[in-house]
């Protein structure tokens, strides 16, 4: 390739390195609950463990992310600047996590159509003028509402136990059980995930974040002790 050919070339990530697995969020009866775990694996190996993987949005919302940590990254960046634009209006009102919502679909969208994807799997939450809104975005846009949301392994092995045991007027303390129950089976099951986890906490007053806590957990099972008894063909 020639000097000239080099800098005219635009580049592309071909595949992510360093990426987060699964987040799981609920609306619960004051407002949302998001719990995600904090590893950060390189390829197949758990390389970080003490990765952030949710945080606000303005004054309503919060936001977790599956996938390629840096790219994560560039969408805080461009919502920093969706939010001080937003702010220099200085109107008395402020993008509640419908509009961040949308505004995500439509980046992510877009990046797809350029063949430039942002490598993530996005869950907004948010709570305004006594709405509580729980959204989902791919990394090609495809986006939607539902009362409980769950990207990676989460998608399968977690929303089945939320379709089960999810209900309205859960309060707080049976929401953070119901995620810790997810959070348990993905730990089981998710080669990329480890036993420290926060949960973020999103009402009308604002948000916390808990500090970074382990689940207690029971490796005793039969079929975690011998996996492949009555498997056949297997090694």
């Amino acid at each position: 390739m020639t000097l000239m050919n080099a800098e005219g070339s635009s580049q592309r990530t071909l595949y992510p390195y360093v990426t987060g697995t699964s987040v799981v969020a609920i609306k619960y009866k004051d407002g949302i609950l998001m719990a995600a775990d904090m590893g950060g694996s390189y390829g197949s190996t758990l390389r970080y463990k003490s990765v952030e993987r949710m945080k606000s949005v303005g004054k309503h919302s919060v936001l977790g992310a599956s996938g390629e940590i840096s790219d994560f990254q560039e969408i805080l960046r461009s919502l920093d600047e969706l939010i001080l634009h937003d702010n220099m209006w200085d109107d008395g009102n402020s993008l509640g996590p419908k509009e961040v919502h949308n505004h995500l679909s439509r980046l992510m969208y877009g990046r797809r159509n350029k063949f430039n994807p942002l490598w993530n799997s996005l869950v907004l939450g948010g709570v305004k003028n006594g709405q509580k809104y729980l959204g989902s975005v791919s990394m090609i846009g495809v986006h939607y509402e539902d009362n409980h949301v769950a990207t990676g392994f989460g998608n399968h092995l977690a929303r089945p136990i939320l379709r089960d045991e999810w209900k309205e007027d859960l309060s707080f303390e049976e929401g953070v059980k119901l995620l810790e129950k997810c959070m348990r089976v993905l730990l089981y099951r998710d080669r990329s995930a480890v036993n420290k986890l926060q949960i973020a906490k999103l009402t009308e007053e604002g948000m916390t974040i808990s500090q970074p806590y382990s689940l207690k957990t029971f490796w005793g099972y039969g079929a975690f002790q011998n996996p492949t008894v009555g498997a056949e063909g297997s090694w």
